[in-house]
This record gives structure tokens, sequence and C-alpha cells, in this order.
């Protein structure tokens, strides 16, 4: 199978991650906070958060989920791509609204990041045995 989905998943989770430093941007406008500060108001800091744990995140999804590609399946690895995105984006949405609704964002990204990087680990060591 051709590796362009996991490519597009990749590009979908870097544009995620733009999306994200552009709402610091904006953020920092709105409330006037002025560069190297990170805090200010509650608002901006939720903001500022969401990019800074998204940036965390890419880490380690973006190569568990090469690796899952390469090893193990590319149409999965897009899939659990796609399911990770989808978390990170209810994550950041629902972080900037009220933090304590963060968690099931939170838990499914998770979830499939680990899903990721455990399944890339057996198929590469399936491949060396």
């Amino acid at each position: 199978m051709s590796h362009s989905f996991p490519a597009l998943v990749t590009m979908l989770a870097l544009a995620l991650y733009v999306a994200c430093f552009v709402a610091v941007g904006r953020a920092r406008h709105q409330f006037g906070i002025k560069a190297p500060a990170v805090t200010g108001v509650p608002e901006f800091e939720r903001v500022f958060r969401v990019q800074q744990n998204t940036i965390e995140q890419l880490v380690l999804f973006l190569p568990a989920q090469w690796l899952f590609a390469l090893f193990v399946s590319p149409l999965w690895g897009g899939i659990l791509g796609l399911v990770w995105i989808g978390a990170r984006a209810h994550y950041a949405v629902s972080y900037r609204r009220n933090p304590d609704s963060r968690g099931p964002g939170f838990i499914i990204a998770f979830i499939s990041n680990a899903i990721l990087l455990v399944g890339a680990f057996g198929g590469i060591v399936a491949t060396l045995i």
C-alpha cells in the first residue's frame, strides 16, 4: 500500500500545529501580551498551553505514526493518525473553553499515540526476529 495516506495525515497534523501557533499570535495581540512573555490573562495562557502541549505531543506522534506505517500498516497508521488529530483538535477547543474539560481529547490522543508507538515497536521487533 502507498504511504500517501500517512503522508497526508502528517501534513494535517502539521496544519493543526500551525493553527495552534497562529492562535497564540492572535491571542498575544488580543490580550496585549508582548513576546517573550508567556503569562498574562488566563485566556492567553490556555491558548499558549494548547500550542506547547501540541508540539510536545508531535515529537512522539510523528515518528510513531511513520514507524507504524512502515512496519505495520500505512492504512492503520493513517487512521490512527486521524484519530490523534481529531482528539488533539477536540483537546484544543475544550482546553480553551474550560481547562477541566480537556480530558477526553487528551486521553483519546494519548491512546492513539500509545497504539502507534507499541505497534511500531512490535513491527520493528518482528522484522528482526
